[in-house]
């Protein structure tokens, strides 16, 4: 059985643009910690890159509650507060990285940047989705 997907296709349409996004992680002492990320939808499912070593890996490993929050530019647009839960996965081919910075980038930059961090310990997070509240 397929569940519904939690995206109307206006939100589909905004989480399918190469946009910044800010992606929130829970600190050890409870407080929101929020940086830009880059991003790509994968079904339902939010999915972003990091090294193993990064403040959002460590807080994801240790909560995984978090958020996105994405559009709302120009004003008027459509905007949403995307939250969830997420893993973190191994990706040691840097598949998913390659997928996400091929999205954002140029093919010769896109290349570059990913020979750059090739000996980099990178990990996906996924967002499983809970809530979408369109603001």
């Amino acid at each position: 059985m397929t569940r519904p997907t939690l995206f109307d296709a206006q939100a589909r349409e905004v989480l399918q643009q190469p946009v910044i996004v800010r992606v929130s992680t829970i600190t050890p002492a409870g407080y929101p910690h929020t940086v830009p990320v880059w991003f790509m939808l994968d079904g339902d499912d939010l999915i972003i890159f990091g090294e193993g070593s990064t403040q959002k890996v460590r807080h994801v490993r240790a909560n995984p509650k978090g958020c996105f929050a994405i559009g709302g530019d120009p004003p008027g647009s459509p905007g949403y507060l995307i939250e969830g839960d997420f893993t973190v996965e191994e990706d040691p081919d840097h598949t998913w990285a390659g997928k996400i910075t091929r999205h954002y980038e140029p093919p010769q930059q896109a290349e570059a940047s990913l020979a750059e961090w090739k000996e980099l310990d990178l990990v996906v997070l996924r967002l499983k989705v809970r809530r979408v509240i369109k603001v």
